[in-house]
Protein backbone atom coordinates (compact mmCIF):
# COMPACT_ATOMS: atom_id res chain seq x y z
CA UNK A 1 0.00 0.00 0.00
CA UNK A 2 1.01 3.63 -0.90
CA UNK A 3 3.03 5.33 2.24
CA UNK A 4 2.03 8.65 3.68
CA UNK A 5 3.36 11.16 5.86
CA UNK A 6 0.88 13.62 7.44
CA UNK A 7 1.82 16.80 8.80
CA UNK A 8 -0.62 18.84 10.59
CA UNK A 9 -1.47 22.04 12.20
CA UNK A 10 -4.25 22.69 14.58
CA UNK A 11 -6.68 25.49 13.64
CA UNK A 12 -7.90 28.32 15.58
CA UNK A 13 -10.85 26.23 16.44
CA UNK A 14 -8.35 22.83 17.32
CA UNK A 15 -6.35 24.95 20.12
CA UNK A 16 -9.74 25.93 21.63
CA UNK A 17 -10.93 22.95 21.48
CA UNK A 18 -7.33 21.02 22.86
CA UNK A 19 -9.09 19.01 25.70
CA UNK A 20 -10.96 17.14 23.01
CA UNK A 21 -7.70 16.39 20.45
CA UNK A 22 -7.43 12.62 22.22
CA UNK A 23 -10.77 11.31 21.34
CA UNK A 24 -10.70 12.69 17.70
CA UNK A 25 -7.38 11.78 17.36
CA UNK A 26 -8.85 8.12 18.15
CA UNK A 27 -12.02 8.38 16.09
CA UNK A 28 -9.19 9.77 13.16
CA UNK A 29 -7.51 6.80 13.20
CA UNK A 30 -10.42 4.50 13.70
CA UNK A 31 -12.13 6.09 10.09
CA UNK A 32 -8.47 6.06 8.43
CA UNK A 33 -8.52 2.13 9.29
CA UNK A 34 -12.09 1.47 8.35
CA UNK A 35 -11.07 2.91 4.56
CA UNK A 36 -8.81 0.86 4.53
CA UNK A 37 -5.70 2.15 5.62
CA UNK A 38 -3.28 1.18 8.42
CA UNK A 39 -1.69 3.93 10.87
CA UNK A 40 1.70 3.49 11.41
CA UNK A 41 2.57 6.14 14.16
CA UNK A 42 0.92 9.33 15.16
CA UNK A 43 2.98 11.76 17.33
CA UNK A 44 2.35 15.16 19.18
CA UNK A 45 5.41 16.94 17.84
CA UNK A 46 6.98 20.47 18.79
CA UNK A 47 8.15 22.67 16.05
CA UNK A 48 6.83 23.65 12.38
CA UNK A 49 3.98 21.03 12.74
CA UNK A 50 1.43 20.04 16.22
CA UNK A 51 1.38 16.37 14.79
CA UNK A 52 2.86 14.48 12.37
CA UNK A 53 1.77 10.86 11.33
CA UNK A 54 2.81 7.93 8.95
CA UNK A 55 -0.02 5.62 7.70
CA UNK A 56 -0.58 3.56 4.73
CA UNK A 57 -3.76 4.10 3.00
CA UNK A 58 -5.25 1.44 -0.51
CA UNK A 59 -4.76 4.14 -3.09
CA UNK A 60 -4.41 8.35 -3.27
CA UNK A 61 -7.87 8.31 -3.83
CA UNK A 62 -8.87 7.05 -0.82
CA UNK A 63 -6.02 8.95 1.14
CA UNK A 64 -7.16 12.34 -0.35
CA UNK A 65 -11.18 10.98 0.67
CA UNK A 66 -9.84 10.66 4.52
CA UNK A 67 -8.07 13.97 4.72
CA UNK A 68 -10.47 16.31 2.75
CA UNK A 69 -12.95 14.87 5.50
CA UNK A 70 -10.36 15.55 8.44
CA UNK A 71 -10.04 19.07 7.39
CA UNK A 72 -13.52 19.72 7.01
CA UNK A 73 -14.04 19.18 10.58
CA UNK A 74 -11.95 22.45 11.06
CA UNK A 75 -9.75 21.27 14.06
CA UNK A 76 -6.73 20.72 11.68
CA UNK A 77 -4.70 22.28 8.51
CA UNK A 78 -2.99 19.10 6.56
CA UNK A 79 0.20 18.99 4.07
CA UNK A 80 0.49 15.46 2.93
CA UNK A 81 3.71 13.68 1.73
CA UNK A 82 3.65 10.45 -0.36
CA UNK A 83 6.39 8.55 0.39
CA UNK A 84 8.43 6.22 -1.60
CA UNK A 85 10.69 2.88 0.39
CA UNK A 86 14.38 2.74 -0.17
CA UNK A 87 13.58 -0.32 -2.88
CA UNK A 88 10.60 2.26 -3.85
CA UNK A 89 13.31 5.00 -4.86
CA UNK A 90 15.65 2.37 -6.25
CA UNK A 91 13.47 1.29 -8.58
CA UNK A 92 12.36 4.91 -9.65
CA UNK A 93 15.87 5.73 -10.10
CA UNK A 94 16.79 2.70 -11.94
CA UNK A 95 14.17 3.75 -14.47
CA UNK A 96 15.86 6.90 -15.56
CA UNK A 97 16.75 7.30 -19.28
Amino acid sequence: MPTYILLMNLTDQGIRTIKGAPERIATAIETWENMGGSMRSFHMTMGAYDYVAVGEAPSDEAAAAFLLGLGSLGNVKTTTLKAFTKEEAGSIIASLP
